[in-house]
């Protein structure tokens, strides 16, 4: 009688499980869960009275966030753009297999006033030069720097994982929310997206 756990059984099985792992998200562990809110998804459902849109919090959009070029990051300073901020870690695997696409995506929109700003849920101190070589591999174009607790919590809304992106319209609504990240749903969602906030008025 043969054995079921063979080495070739055993080599697939590991191959298989690092793929699911490597195509969902990472646990951001430095941070508590709050409430959970789910924005609309569709054009149809921004016009729906009943299922309007959240806004950006306050606490979000007024903080003052280190960047890593030293100067400072304020998201009420992009209002009137649309924005696409995403959270993420250096040692997050989805997170290094996202970014190329955000690079991607903010040279496609760059041009038509969309701004991007990567967020990094690690301690600024302690990660500082892991994250200027990420910079550097990567080829970042697009605003790096750090999220507070306060601002990770409060986006987050519960959901711990990353890497998370949100697509915020230009009058500081969370149009679309995406949590982890697939290499052939996420970047035309995230695309598709944009284009959604482009369009809308306000």
């Amino acid at each position: 009688m043969k054995k079921f756990w063979t080495p070739f059984r055993i080599i697939s099985t590991v191959i298989v499980l690092s793929l699911v792992a490597a195509f969902a998200s990472c646990n951001a562990n430095d941070v508590t869960p709050v409430s959970n809110t789910q924005p609309p998804r569709s054009a149809e459902s921004r016009n729906n009275v009943a299922n309007p849109m959240p806004p950006v919090p306050a606490n979000v959009m007024e903080a003052q966030l280190q960047s890593v070029d030293g100067s400072s990051i304020k998201l009420s300073n992009y209002s009137g753009k649309v924005l696409l901020v995403n959270l993420w870690a250096t040692w997050c695997g989805p997170c290094r297999m996202e970014t190329p696409e955000l690079v991607r995506l903010h040279k496609e929109f760059q041009s038509r006033g969309v701004e991007m700003i990567g967020l990094s849920t690690e301690n600024p101190e302690a990660s500082a030069e892991s994250v200027r070589e990420f910079v550097r591999a990567f080829n970042v174009d697009y605003h790096i720097g750090w999220a507070t607790p306060d601002v990770a919590l409060t986006l987050m809304q519960g959901r711990e994982s990353i890497p998370q992106s949100f697509v915020i319209t230009r009058d500081g609504k969370i149009l679309k929310r995406f949590v982890g990240f697939s290499p052939t749903a996420t970047p035309p969602k995230l695309r598709e997206a944009l284009e959604d906030a482009l369009a809308a008025k306000g």
